[in-house]
């Protein structure tokens, strides 16, 4: 199995292209079913879910094809409406796709999705809207069959403010006749992105980047070209390599207005952190001082996914950090891992408390999900000697080339 080797120790020093956003590309993806035509999507990032997200549109009949970092999706020939068990289970983002596939065909057949194991994260709200537009779901055996004759557009408001029932609705509702309003819709970038995407199709959606979305349903969609938009959590992932080993960056492409939460607590911690239409630009001279408590919160709160790695980048702080994990119930699966490192983290249920060192040491240590796993390279960058980092198909996950976009950035990491 490849690893990643790390020589630490070592200020970072230049500039690097932010790659498309992994969050946003997936219901895209789910979202080329709705249209007859080809499309194309620019800045689509070559990862692990994205190849797992092509098999799917593959066995649904779809034509893939690539051409440099765009991907074009013929979905003219939709011939299946029935995602594959093993399909199913490769990534937990695979749930989008049955509002999608029920739009088109009027019927879908799925299993659970998988992912990576970060504690209960179920589709209870996608169901539930789904049966309000007027899908009948059956289960049988751990198979779902959801039918519709047709779906009639509704106000649908959601228990929780989630990420993949928003989306899903919004692809369900481009199929209903009639307004769909989804209320307490999460209010994500990435949702925001969907929409753009959805109305260079042809749609008409509103709201998007409010807690209220409006879908205008049965609404011909035809192709399009679009550029997704760039990765705020790869984004996050550099800027706090560069607050764990020091140094100054720029982070081409990168959003600030879409990281506000973090760079906020990178100035409080002590970098110089400037961001224009260009990107985002990072200094940090000095080991980091501890800040306020971190709390993970839907946008535009903290979020979840750069949780991990801001505590690998607070390691050596000077004094204490307090987070407090609020979304998911398994996120500090990274913690065992980053003691081995010399870390001084306890946890107490959904709290953990860092305490600053002034070293850590390079050892083997292993990824399990794929936000831990950039958090022990980030760990890995400030660490005396060398860290070798394993089970890094979970970071290829997310990350295009973590060990390319680094080393851009003056680390020293290879993959072997």
């Amino acid at each position: 199995m490849s690893k990643l080797l790390i020589q630490g120790g070592r200020a970072l020093s230049g500039e690097v292209t932010v790659q498309g956003a992994k969050n946003s590309v997936l219901p895209i993806l789910a979202a080329t079913l709705l249209s007859g035509e080809t499309v194309r999507v620019e800045n689509c990032p070559r990862l692990r879910d994205v190849d797992a997200a092509i098999r799917i549109l593959q066995s649904l009949g779809c034509r893939t094809m690539w051409q440099g970092d765009t991907l074009e999706v013929d979905a003219a020939e939709l011939s299946q409406c029935t995602i594959p068990d093993a399909l199913m289970r490769e990534m937990r983002s695979s749930a989008i796709f049955f509002g999608a596939v029920l739009a088109r065909c009027g019927e879908v057949e799925f299993s659970y999705p998988g992912g990576c194991e970060l504690g209960p994260r179920p589709i209870d709200l996608h169901l539930a809207g789904l049966r309000q537009l007027g899908a009948e779901i059956e289960e049988t055996g751990g198979t779902l069959r959801c039918r519709a004759k047709s779906l009639c557009g509704q106000t649908i408001p959601l228990r929780i403010a989630s990420v993949g029932a928003t989306e899903n609705l919004m692809l369900a509702a481009c199929g209903a006749e009639g307004v769909t309003t989804i209320v307490n819709a999460a209010r994500e970038p990435e949702i925001v992105d969907l929409q753009n995407f959805l109305n260079a199709c042809g749609g008409q959606v509103s709201g998007a980047g409010t807690s209220t979305v409006t879908v205008v349903g049965q609404r011909l969609l035809h192709g399009c070209t679009y550029r997704i938009m760039p990765d705020r959590i790869v984004a996050a992932t550099y800027l706090c390599a560069v607050m764990s080993a020091g140094g100054e960056t720029f982070l081409r492409g990168a959003r600030e207005e879409d990281l506000a939460a973090l760079t906020a607590v990178l100035r409080e911690a002590g970098c110089t952190v400037r961001g224009d239409a260009a990107g985002i630009g990072c200094i940090c001279t000095q080991r980091p001082r501890a800040v306020a408590p971190v709390c993970t919160a839907p946008y535009p709160g903290f979020p979840t996914d750069a949780q991990a790695i801001l505590m690998a980048a607070m390691l050596r702080s000077r004094g204490a950090t307090v987070f407090e994990e609020n979304i998911f119930t398994n996120r500090y699966r990274h913690v065992d891992e980053l003691v081995r490192m010399g870390a001084d983290i306890r946890v107490f249920d959904r709290t953990a408390v860092v305490t600053g060192t002034p070293v850590l040491h390079g050892t083997a240590v292993c990824s399990t999900d794929l936000r831990g796993g950039a958090a022990l390279c980030v760990a890995g960058l400030s660490a005396e000697g060398e860290t070798v980092v394993s089970g890094i198909e979970h970071i290829e996950r997310g990350y295009a080339d973590i060990a390319a976009d680094l080393r851009c950035l003056g680390a020293q990491i290879v993959k072997t």
